[in-house]
């Protein structure tokens, strides 16, 4: 089955544009959600996402009325994949249920494996230049040096004492005869 989604950003945008294109596409739900996309929550695509069945297609009007960030796309359609539902836009080249749509979504796909690696070079490159400027790593202690310090001390004292306490109580089971 065809089930499509928009989304509008504001109470104030119309959906007519998206849904009018949904039904021509063959759609016979579609769930409209008013919200930005930055939100997680949005109600509509929940519903939608949860209703989809294995060779059902779900159709949107343009990518970004799915998601905004690149990630969170990848991330739904591979699991639209794994579910085995295809998914198509309808003014981008992407559909999943031909083998060009396909191709292009691999595409997709390298782009932003490439965008997490260079990300991930960038981010250790830039940790190493501050540990080399002295920048300490990792949160700030909790405790001072000096505090450190007198805890271990303490800590040496109990120790200390409780192997005294631990003597003391054998020596005199001992004498009892025990």
């Amino acid at each position: 089955m065809k089930i499509g989604y928009c989304r509008v950003s504001t109470d104030e945008q119309n959906p007519d544009l998206q849904l009018a294109a949904l039904k021509r596409a063959g759609c016979k739900r579609i769930f409209t959600d008013k919200a930005t996309g930055v939100h997680v929550k949005r109600p509509q695509l929940v519903k939608c996402l949860a209703s989809l069945q294995a060779g059902d297609v779900l159709i949107v009007w343009k990518l970004d009325r799915l998601g905004r960030s690149l990630r969170d796309l990848i991330t739904l359609l591979d699991d639209l994949k794994a579910r085995d539902i295809a998914f198509r836009s309808l003014t981008e080249a992407i559909d999943t249920t031909t083998p060009t749509g396909r191709a292009m979504w691999q595409m997709v796909g390298i782009l932003a494996e490439l965008e997490r690696s260079l990300i991930q070079e960038r981010t250790k490159a830039g940790r190493a230049a501050a540990v080399a400027r002295g920048v300490k790593m990792g949160r700030k202690p909790l405790l001072s040096a000096s505090q450190i310090a007198h805890a271990r001390k303490l800590l040496e004292q109990e120790n200390a004492l409780s192997t005294s306490r631990n003597y003391l109580t054998c020596r005199g089971a001992r004498w009892k005869g025990l």
